[in-house]
């Protein structure tokens, strides 16, 4: 773990930047007391790439002035079409350094605690310690570290939020610490196949999927991790978010936790919310997921490669 750098004085923009001055015109939408607290209010970001990456340009913007983030991962081409940091002079260096230095440049008095390495069981606690909120931008196919931090972050009391880019739209879910769990909500458990995980995360996430007339599940690769992503959806996904963040930094309401979901499609210009009493578990969900699973399973998802 690295520790965020502090201000350099040695720099003449940084030395007449002031956190008042940068995030003034935010006032209006937030206060000043309220700012103050953004100031001095951390938030862990597990995931640097396609979301995690503008999530944390986002929060940065407005003014949270403290930050866990972790990436074990480096920058590939692979990546220009969505992920904030991927650019020519990046390829090759690691995610949560680069977006490290992406956010000490919007403000030069950022607290940042880096982790270059994954997120376990043995430094979970580092991660989190702290922190106000969670915000996962892990990638989709890590169901496991997911459900590890998500376990973890209502251990200790912290709010948590997920959104998904899928398709040109964000599905998004608040997880609050005193409600429902998060393998409670999507009903995941040890030891279910990789297509069953798979199918009860999206369909949890996205129980009236806007996405599903114009993407091409055929594209959907467990074994590279890679499945179809845009750009716009990220944006989508680091807005929802901060907007989540915001409110429970700040403890304004109304906050929808699960069971409530809510996907918002830019394409289709459609807006779906809605309250999964039994989460993932009521007898529709059930079915919706059984047919993904056969679906996926037609296309080869979960099969080991030759």
């Amino acid at each position: 773990m690295k520790t965020g750098a502090e201000r350099n004085n040695n720099d003449p923009l940084s030395s007449d930047w002031v956190y008042e001055d940068a995030f003034s015109r935010n006032l209006g939408l937030i206060s000043p007391e309220e700012q103050q607290r953004l100031r001095t209010s951390r938030v862990a970001i597990a995931g640097m790439g396609g979301v995690g990456g503008v999530q944390l340009i986002t929060l940065a913007r407005l003014g949270v002035g403290r930050f866990s983030i972790a990436d074990p991962d480096t920058f590939e081409v692979v990546n220009f079409n969505r992920q904030f940091g991927a650019e020519v002079s990046s390829v090759g260096q690691g995610k949560a350094a680069v977006m490290a230095e992406k956010a000490r440049e919007i403000n030069p008095e950022v607290d940042i605690r880096l982790f270059e390495e994954p997120v376990t069981p043995r430094n979970v606690d580092d991660f989190l310690d702290g922190a106000d909120a969670f915000v996962d931008g892990i990638d989709f196919f890590s169901f496991d570290v997911r459900r590890m931090l998500f376990a973890e972050a209502k251990k200790r009391g912290i709010w948590a939020v997920t959104a998904g880019p899928i398709g040109f739209s964000t599905a998004w879910l608040l997880f609050d610490p005193n409600g429902m769990s998060f393998d409670d909500y999507f009903d995941l458990h040890d030891g279910m196949e990789p297509v069953d995980v798979f199918a009860a995360f999206l369909m949890g996430l996205a129980p009236r999927g806007t996405h599903f007339p114009y993407i091409d599940l055929s594209y959907v690769d467990r074994q590279s991790g890679r499945g179809p992503s845009a750009g716009i959806a990220a944006a989508l996904c680091s807005g929802v978010t901060g907007a989540e963040i915001i409110k429970v930094l700040l403890k304004r309401g109304p906050l929808y936790p699960v069971p409530h979901y809510t996907q918002f499609d830019a394409y289709r210009r459609i807006l779906r919310a809605g309250k999964l009493r039994w989460g993932n578990r009521g007898p529709i969900q059930r079915l919706k997921r059984a047919i993904l699973r056969r679906r996926m399973t037609a296309l080869g998802y979960g099969k080991e490669e030759e």
